[in-house]
């Protein structure tokens, strides 16, 4: 069917009268409408509930690392330098280039 012949049969087609006796007041969306809220709803409460968690995994982490770096501080136990840091201290004055 080319578009030719399908615009000619769309153009032949009579629409059907649309109902003219219809009460706007006593429509509905019915079952579908109220499972498919439902559970556009559920999903929302779900996905909220997961991202809280993981933000408090984050969170939890973050002040866990905190605390470990601040431990390490205290026990100087962190006081060795990377000579990888220093690299403007060349024998030749040149600087060397990181891996």
């Amino acid at each position: 069917m080319t578009f030719r012949t399908l615009g000619a049969y769309l153009a032949e087609v009579t629409p059907t009268p649309n109902p003219t006796e219809l009460d706007t007041d006593r429509v509905t969306p019915g079952v579908v409408g109220f499972v498919v809220t439902f559970a556009v709803a559920l999903l929302v409460i779900l996905l909220i509930v997961d991202m809280v968690r993981r933000v408090r995994r984050v969170n939890y982490r973050a002040q866990i690392n905190e605390d470990l770096d601040a431990e390490e501080r205290e026990s100087g136990e962190g006081v060795a330098e990377d000579p990888r840091e220093d690299s403007s201290d060349s024998e030749d004055g040149a600087q060397r280039e990181q891996p």
